[in-house]
């Protein structure tokens, strides 16, 4: 069945395009949702102002997703699963998980289908990708550790071993520096005292 969008579609079209779909899909779907029309000489008509009216709403709306593709691109999302000795989880961190999370995270409500491809099913950094549009895929970081060993209680305690070393580092440092001028005072008033001894008495 022939019939011309009257938004954008994801996988299938622009508006304003004259597509060929399965007639349920036309009837069930896209129709009723006002999302298209069936093709008649008026809608071939009115197809170019949609096409330029589109445009418009495109242009504006790749400014706002090319923002929200770059908030998704510095988001890491962390989940605590169990998992096997091997690495292997029990169970797997699917797309719809994901991408609640992501919706939590960045406060949108992005379709679930738009996430990820396949569930993930053992430990480590994963980058997936999201569909905003078919020409913007931004990826998102998924960290997926074992319950228990979270990579960011990790870290934290990593930076303050790191803070305490180089807070008794410098404290070495100052003792020596402490001991270096007791030495160089030490001698300094020897010096003052054989110059003394050394000077003649009137």
């Amino acid at each position: 069945m022939r019939i011309i969008l009257l938004e954008d579609v994801y996988k299938l079209g622009v508006a304003g395009e004259v597509v060929n779909v399965a007639p349920g899909y036309a009837r069930n779907f896209l129709i009723p949702r006002s999302l298209a029309v069936k093709v008649s000489p008026g809608a071939l008509r009115q197809s170019e102002a949609l096409r330029a009216s589109a445009e418009t709403r495109r242009a504006e709306r790749d400014k706002e997703y090319s923002k929200i593709a770059e908030k998704i691109g510095e988001l890491t999302l962390y989940f605590g699963v169990k998992a096997g000795e091997t690495g292997k989880l029990y169970g797997s961190v699917t797309p719809v998980e994901i991408a609640e999370k992501l919706n939590g995270e960045i406060g949108l409500d992005i379709d679930r289908r738009r996430v990820g491809d396949n569930p993930i099913r053992e430990l480590g950094t994963f980058r997936v990708p999201v569909r905003l549009e078919a020409s913007l895929v931004p990826t998102v970081k998924v960290v997926v550790f074992r319950e228990g060993e979270d990579p960011r209680l990790v870290k934290a305690a990593e930076e303050e071993a790191e803070a305490d070393e180089e807070a008794v580092e410098a404290e070495m440092e100052a003792e020596v520096e402490a001991e270096v001028e007791a030495i160089a005072e030490a001698e300094a008033v020897e010096e003052i005292e054989e110059v003394s001894e050394e000077a003649p008495a009137e």
